[in-house]
């Protein structure tokens, strides 16, 4: 934290120089060739949204992430059983 706020002090542009681009290979960084997580769009009955909300709420968590779990589980239980 103490480095974040020395560097908000300061004028670091005089650090980077304009005609020196680096790249991730210069910084030894790679992105991952899938990204972890991808973005969809579901449309769910607002009856079953808000109970999810509901649930997520009473147990402090965020909604997005119960159902994260909600499908993991469900996932993980019908592959056992068609296995």
């Amino acid at each position: 934290m103490r480095e974040i706020r020395d560097y908000d002090d300061r004028d670091t542009s005089t650090m980077i120089h304009p005609r020196c681009v680096l790249t991730f290979a210069d910084l030894r960084l790679e992105l991952p060739k899938v990204p972890p997580t991808q973005v969809i769009s579901i449309l769910l009955p607002s009856a079953l949204l808000n109970d999810i909300k509901a649930f997520a709420s009473a147990r402090d968590i965020p909604y997005q992430a119960l159902i994260k779990v909600l499908l993991s589980e469900s996932l993980e239980r019908r592959k056992r059983r068609a296995a």
